[in-house]
């Protein structure tokens, strides 16, 4: 999901380097030869401590109201004690020696921050009785083999940073530089959670919402810039970013926003010559997809025509999707009207869409908009009508959509496409050769 972000790692399992391997399985000797140098040197000790022992510790600490923490206990055993049990087989795990004293260090975000954890928390545990590490033990060993410069992380982890700089000393390594970043929350103030299914990227993803959407929404939440304009690109995120502006209070995501940023950045792509390229393309093959058979012309499927629709579309459209969707599927499928649906327009409706007709057939398809304005009040003359009439009439033989008697609409023909202003409907030219007005049928605009 990070290429399909456009932000790819430098390595990783899929794209190799130098620093792998990349799996924590095929990483387990490292852990390993950790763990033992911190045995052998005195800064670790293997825990004998049955389940049954670390649930009553937990128990008893809840009772007295107390946080649930481990007592140490085997940090105490002699040499020749620990020799026993493990000769005897007793399942063991490793612990970290943590120091009482207050553990300080430069944050980027937080600034110079310190705990004192050994004080309010046990020896934790970096090497499970399976071989597995921890997360203190497994950060701190693959970001020194991976030669890991920062680690900008959640700052949930803070307190943490105190465990991993004393791990650090212990084995000798230098640390990497910190950096913790403030949370980011639902609208409401509540935590993202992992049973939001539709947070994860993947969701986004089908849904048709491009990378940089997601990216310029979740960063224009938080901070790090500037200013909090919204509508910026990868390029222009990596240039106006500066660590030093990020601010040590949660974030809002605000998914309200999506919509509006993402017509934003489907605009821009539209714009984008190359980029409009490819957009043609998977909205064609979209387009097969959903309506296969009632395709209604070859030429819906030409780039040319489905360029002059993402053009005349782009700012009020926020996903390929939309094109899709009933409202405009009469760019796509020929429409088809009822008797009644018509009726309801106008009484004159047959005689407005026989007129219409005929204009369409004597002027062919590159009528001026000033010789339509002129030739549809000449019909709206003719059938005894009112010009909203015709209009309302020709919107439904075209589109298979009525509107409400308050919506004025204006409409600017083209050879294969025509728009209201303000862009409120495009709709592709159809030829009214086929509007026949008989019964209460189903008739094909």
């Amino acid at each position: 999901m990070l290429e399909w972000a456009g932000i790819p790692p430098d390595e990783s399992s899929r794209r190799g380097g130098d620093y792998g391997p990349y799996v924590q399985s095929e990483r387990l000797h490292l852990y390993t030869e950790a763990a033992s140098s911190l045995l052998n040197t005195g800064h670790a000790y293997y825990c004998f401590c049955s389940n049954q022992r670390l649930e009553l510790l937990k128990k008893e600490a809840q009772r007295s109201g107390h946080a649930p923490r481990y007592d140490n206990r085997c940090r105490r055993l002699q040499p020749q004690q620990v020799e026993q049990k493990l000769a005897a087989g007793v399942p063991a795990v490793v612990r970290f020696k943590l120091h009482m004293g207050t553990e300080e260090f430069q944050d980027l975000v937080f600034g110079w921050t310190g705990h004192a954890v050994g004080a309010v928390e046990g020896d934790p545990v970096i090497l499970k009785g399976d071989g597995y590490p921890t997360y203190h033990l497994a950060s701190v060993v693959d970001d020194h083999h991976m030669r890991i410069s920062h680690v900008l992380r959640g700052c949930e982890w803070l307190i943490s940073s105190a465990k991993h700089l004393q791990l650090y000393r212990a084995l000798r390594w230098t640390p990497p530089t910190y950096a913790h970043l403030p949370l980011l929350l639902n609208r409401d103030g509540s935590k993202l959670s992992k049973r939001q299914g539709d947070i994860f990227l993947q969701s986004f993803r089908d849904r048709g919402v491009l990378p940089e959407t997601l990216l310029d929404l979740v960063t224009h939440a938080g901070s790090g810039f500037s200013d909090n304009r919204m509508g910026r690109r990868l390029d222009e995120l990596i240039r106006d970013f500066n660590i030093s502006k990020i601010t040590t209070h949660s974030a809002l995501l605000d998914l309200d926003k999506l919509e509006e940023f993402s017509r934003l950045h489907l605009q821009r792509r539209i714009e984008d010559p190359q980029q409009c390229v490819w957009l043609c393309e998977e909205l064609k093959q979209m387009v097969k997809h959903t309506h296969s058979s009632e395709i209604s012309a070859a030429a819906v499927l030409e780039p040319e025509y489905i360029e002059r629709v993402l053009q005349l579309r782009k700012g009020h459209i926020s996903s390929l999707q939309d094109l899709l969707s009933s409202t405009h599927s009469y760019l796509w499928v020929r429409p088809r009207v009822s008797q009644t649906q018509l009726q309801s327009e106008s009484a004159h409706a047959k005689d407005i869409a026989t007129a219409v007709m005929q204009m369409v057939l004597a002027g062919g398809s590159l009528v001026s908009m000033e010789r339509l304005n002129s030739e549809l009040k000449q019909i709206s003359s003719r059938t005894n009508s009112t010009h909203s009439s015709v209009m309302k009439v020709l919107r439904l033989l075209l589109s298979a959509q009525q509107v409400n008697t308050h919506t004025h609409t204006h409409t600017h023909t083209h050879t294969h496409t025509q728009q209201r202003d303000e862009g409120a409907e495009t709709t592709a030219e159809r030829s009214t050769a086929g509007a026949q007005c008989g019964g209460d049928d189903a008739v094909s605009g």
